[in-house]
Order: structure tokens, then C-alpha cells, then sequence
């Protein structure tokens, strides 16, 4: 399969780029700076774009069957995140005049305003309030993919993330914005990096979560 990846030099984006590569697909890292990307591998093609232009994203998405985003924005306290929902509107435009439309991306657990009412307490007055700028602007990313009519859009919704390697733990998914325990409170916490990547890449041959966001975490 020919896949786009954003996000490519992140710490997520780069799991994902070399198990789509071992999986056998034709990958194209669409990057802000080449350089920062170290694999090599005759399957990949590494190219500069602006992820806020739709002109500059086309010609990349050409012949794609599918973009997936693991495009990430730092926290910030002085002014509101904004990459999420702008960079998603320059996705969607250029994968309308591309003819792609099939796109996976990455957010997290509790983008809703009130999902986290039910989490740990450090998480639900610690840190949740710290990153609200990040979840605010994802949940802004996720209802505008929610009014695309002609988009086949998935939204993977991970806890936090920690840098390993895939395993070969069973996930554990719920359509919402956490994974819930029978009593309703969020069960889970951060899942590999690798791991996430592994989910992306397994919805490629999937309807399963079609226009849908699922929160995952494993067992």
C-alpha cells in the first residue's frame, strides 16, 4: 500500500515509519526538515512540505492510498495550540484535490472538555489542566473531521505515551475518549509508541473504526 506519513520525525511518526517499511509499503515521509529523518530504506521517500499549505501538501498526496498524521504541538500557557485543527484543514484540503481520502490520526484520551471527570485524581487536576491547550485544539481537529461528509477519517486516541518498541499485547478499544472498566472509569495507562503505530498501521486493511475516534490501550 502507498501511505503518507506526517509527523515522520516524531517520536511516534518515526515507529511508524519503519514498521509500515517492514510490512512492505511505499512510504513517503512528508517532513519539515529531511535531515531530521535517519532511516534510509528503498520503499521510503522522503520529502519537505508545509503541513499548513494545501498547495504544498498535494502534490505529495498524489497516488496515495492512504495519510496517516502523527503530527504532535507542545503545550502552551501563553497562547492557544492551534497546529492540530490548521494543519488538518490544509490535510483535508489537499486530499480532496489529491483524490485520497482515507486518513488515520493520532490525538489522545479525554479531548472532550468533560471525558476526564472520572480520571485519577493527579491525572484530572494535574495534568490534565496542563495539557488543555493540546486537547482543546485536538477536540477542534476531531469535530472538524467529524463535518467531512466525503473523508473516510479514523481518530486513534492513545493514553500517554512512553518510547518503546510495538509488543505483542492485545489492545483494548472503546469508541470514545477513554477505555472504560465495567464500573465506567478509565482503565489503562501509557502505551509504547511502537505500540500506537502498530494499531495505525493495522486499521490499512480495516473498516473497523471507520468515521469513528477509538481510544486504546493494551492489555
Amino acid at each position: 500500500m502507498k501511505i503518507a506519513v506526517l509527523g515522520a520525525t516524531g517520536q511516534t511518526g518515526q515507529y511508524l515509519v519503519n514498521q509500515a517499511l517492514q510490512q512492505g509499503h511505499a512510504v513517503t515521509a512528508i517532513v519539515r526538515n529531511p535531515g531530521k529523518l535517519s532511516v534510509h530504506h528503498d520503499n521510503l521517500k522522503v520529502v519537505e512540505a508545509d503541513i499548513f499549505s494545501a498547495d504544498s501538501l498535494t502534490a505529495h498526496f498524489r497516488g496515495q492510498d492512504v495519510i496517516l498524521s502523527c503530527l504532535g504541538f507542545p503545550a502552551s500557557f501563553f497562547s492557544p495550540v492551534t497546529g492540530y485543527s490548521l494543519s488538518m484543514n490544509s490535510v483535508v484540503g489537499a486530499m480532496r484535490e489529491a483524490q485520497v481520502n482515507r486518513i488515520i490520526a493520532m490525538t489522545s484520551w479525554y479531548t472532550e472538555p468533560n471525558s476526564g471527570v472520572q480520571s485519577p485524581y493527579l491525572i484530572r487536576f494535574l495534568l490534565l489542566p496542563m495539557i488543555r491547550s493540546v486537547l482543546t485544539n485536538m477536540h477542534e481537529m476531531e469535530q472538524f473531521l467529524h463535518k467531512t461528509e466525503d473523508i473516510t477519517w479514523t481518530v486513534v486516541r492513545p493514553p500517554g505515551l512512553k518510547n518503546l518498541s510495538a509488543s505483542a499485547q492485545e489492545f483494548l478499544t472503546h469508541e470514545g475518549y477513554f477505555v472504560p472498566n465495567s464500573s465506567g472509569n478509565p482503565v489503562g495507562s501509557a502505551v509504547g509508541r511502537g505500540d500506537v503505530a502498530r494499531f495505525m498501521l493495522s486499521l490499512l486493511n480495516s473498516n473497523a473504526w471507520v468515521k469513528k475516534g477509538v481510544a486504546i490501550t493494551t492489555k
